[in-house]
């Protein structure tokens, strides 16, 4: 599954829709080394880049929703914990089980779909919001 950034994933505040683009590029990695057959040795490259990035890509986007007195931010709080949480589970499966087929498959589909879904529909809200409030 090949995932692209496009403009309508966009959410106008340049910091994260640049943190957003890298996390794609990462995936984008990802998606070519299966097609390459490396599919294994890349996805805890990816894991691994993620537990670290999104950390980071998360605390800037909730303090940019506190500082703005987002209604959401809860929510989307958790959504995040939940997303960390499912990171970390998928980096403790490789690390016990090894780079399995199913594995890198269920990494490429629960990460990829998260990230689409997060964006387009938790994120833009977010985005509106900040408009709404020409914050942006």
């Amino acid at each position: 599954m090949h995932i692209e950034w496009t403009s309508d994933l966009a959410i106008g505040v340049d910091e994260i829709d640049n943190q957003h683009k890298e996390i794609f590029r990462r995936f984008d990695s990802l998606f070519a080394a299966c097609g390459e057959g490396r599919g294994k040795e890349e996805v805890l490259k990816l894991l691994l880049f993620l537990d670290d990035y999104v950390k980071e890509h998360f605390s800037a986007e909730e303090h940019l929703q506190m500082r703005s007195g987002y209604p959401d931010y809860p929510a989307h709080k958790a959504a995040h914990h939940q997303f960390v949480a499912d990171v970390e589970k998928l980096t403790r499966e490789f690390r016990d089980e090894g780079a399995t087929l199913p594995l890198v498959i269920q990494t490429n589909k629960t990460l990829s779909s998260w990230l689409i879904q997060h964006i387009k529909r938790v994120d833009t809200a977010f985005a509106g919001y900040l408009r709404e409030q020409k914050k942006i």
